[in-house]
């Protein structure tokens, strides 16, 4: 029995109470929550239903909670009900009802964990988003893992996900770019507000590769090319780490498309029909401080050229019009202020911030080795990049290692923890029993041993109070996951777990899976593999929303 059955169990007999009394259904609510007792004597879930109706039925809730208390003595599965205090229920289910869940994993598979809890809701997710002016860095590699995941979360939540890295190829920054690479090109040191890194050296060769006259053009027409074929290049290589470390974005967009489709005069056409631009000093302002900005906002400059803010405008509402009632976009702890202009911008074009526009911040990371933190980059020259710490600790421990923390928490990843082959690296450690769960189902099929048809499963033999503790961790699996999408804290499935993992090892130390020597195989040690089966299901299916592999062997 799941924590979300026993819930309807819960709620089931709580309309059974109240109609039996003649109280007032109206206020049972839809849904209830089982806990986890902290002292694992008090039963295996506990219930505070009993408290929070009590007082809108009339009833004093230790009453409440004994008539509770008796229809629940009456359901199938549970083992019995105690009243605590005020009128907490602790229940205890008997050992069928707790065992059956193991089949029910392995049966459901990978589907396992996934709930329909954000159904309906169509999620626009923003993460990584590096103008292509260098390799994805420290803090872009942070959000390539929390923000992955978390599309992964939210697609399991039963969320409609699109997910999109947006890239700027004008302005300042490109421009900078495109004279680094002329500079060394030509053999010059680059520009005092350039770019330096050997990358920049490798992507000034492979334009004068694909464009061999290119220093014989005159400068402004060279500079051109560089831009235009350094961009490509550049980008395309961001686009290749990103694919080699797992992350595929279903929209890649240009905000030069916003220009040329003529998105920003749309824009600035909305947001004066709603009533928030003003004319000022020759340029063109939106009136964000109506709406909590500290201050207001140009979008057109007296000049003519467009803002920054203005593709911002036009970026949102282009997200908007393509069907997305909710727009997520994860930034950089140097983007803090930008929170309160977005949001002004929000309500301007008429929508309503807390509903439709969510802006994440994560906080700074450090690479660290021999207690220091790396600062320089071999490639990129200033900055830790993709690369640079999938070399150091891979794949796995990267992306395990950015998502198992809050991301508004600064956080030191040292290199010789993740890749120490000890339960002190904590990827290491989940994915051990990955292996282990696979191993001993080997070894079970090398001596005839299978789970058996599901109908002939015997749950009520996983009474051991290891055995008993396992069920009850893999079944808060699919409410950690409903947690952690709504939360859109990625770091809740890896903390998770680790518990979990904690949980099969003290199984696995106490509850002997396999026969010794000539013993006989019994039902005990069948259920014991749908058990264990079940582990590696639930430990696959974790790993895998954090895009970490779950290996067989190690």
């Amino acid at each position: 029995m799941t924590p979300a059955n026993l819930a309807s169990t819960v709620l089931s007999a709580a309309r059974a109470v109240f109609e039996t009394r003649g109280l007032d259904a109206s206020a049972l609510p839809e849904t209830t929550t089982m806990e986890r007792p902290r002292n694992p004597e008090h039963g295996d879930y506990a219930s505070t239903l009993a408290l929070q109706l009590g007082k809108k039925a009339g009833v004093a809730p230790r009453e409440l909670a004994a008539a509770l208390a008796e229809e629940l003595g009456r359901q199938p599965g549970i083992k019995s009900v105690e009243i605590a205090g005020p009128g907490f229920l602790n229940i205890r289910l008997d050992a069928a009802a707790a065992g059956v869940l193991a089949r029910d994993i392995v049966l459901t598979g990978a589907d396992y964990g996934h709930t329909d809890t954000l159904v309906g809701e169509r999620i626009n997710l923003e993460f990584v988003s590096a103008n292509p002016t260098g390799p994805v860095h420290i803090g872009g590699v942070r959000w390539a893992a929390v923000g992955d995941a978390l599309s992964r979360l939210l697609r399991a939540a039963g969320a409609t996900v699109g997910t999109e890295y947006y890239f700027n190829d004008a302005g300042s920054q490109i421009d900078r770019f495109a004279r680094s690479l002329y500079a060394s090109a030509k053999g010059e040191p680059a520009p005092e507000d350039g770019y330096g890194g050997a990358y920049i050296a490798e992507i000034a060769t492979a334009v004068q590769a694909e464009a061999p006259d290119v220093l014989q053009l005159g400068e402004q027409e060279a500079l051109e090319t560089f831009r235009r074929v350094g961009v490509e290049l550049m980008f395309a290589e961001i686009k290749q780490s990103l694919t080699e470390f797992g992350v595929h974005f279903d929209t890649y967009f240009n905000e030069k498309d916003l220009h040329d489709r003529g998105e920003l005069q749309e824009a600035l056409d909305r947001l004066r029909a709603q009533g928030h631009i003003f004319e000022a000093d020759g340029a063109t302002w939106l009136r964000t401080t109506e709406f909590g900005d500290d201050k207001d906002r140009v979008l057109r400059k007296s000049d003519g050229d467009w803002t920054y803010f203005a593709a911002d405008c036009a970026y949102y509402l282009d997200k908007r019009k393509r069907g997305f009632d909710r727009v997520v976009i994860m930034l950089g702890a140097d983007h803090h202020g930008y929170i309160g202009r977005m949001k002004a911008m929000s309500a301007c074009f008429g929508d309503d911030p807390a509903v439709n526009l969510e802006i994440l911040i994560g906080q700074l990371v450090s690479l660290i080795r021999d207690g220091e933190p790396l600062r320089m980059s071999k490639r990129a020259g200033t900055v830790i990049t993709l690369e640079d710490f999938v070399d150091a600790i891979g794949v796995d421990a990267t992306r395990y290692a950015l998502a198992r923390y809050s991301s508004d928490s600064p956080i030191d990843i040292d290199i010789d923890e993740w890749t120490r082959a000890t339960k002190d690296n904590k990827v290491y450690y989940v994915q051990y029993v990955a292996a282990r769960t696979a191993n001993v189902a080997r070894n079970a099929a090398d001596i005839g041993l299978t789970r058996g048809e599901p109908a002939g499963f015997h749950p009520e033999l996983l009474s051991h109070e290891k055995e008993n503790d396992l069920l009850k961790a893999l079944g808060e699996f699919p409410a950690v996951v409903a947690s952690a999408a709504e939360l859109r804290e990625p770091h809740r499935v890896a903390r998770y777990l680790e518990d979990l993992a904690a949980a099969y090892h003290r199984f696995y130390d106490n509850c002997r899976v396999l026969p010794l020597g000539d013993e006989p195989i019994t039902d005990l040690q069948r259920s014991r593999l749908w058990l264990n089966d079940a582990t590696r299901t639930v430990i696959a299916n974790g790993l895998g929303l954090l895009g970490v592999s779950a290996p067989e062997r190690m």
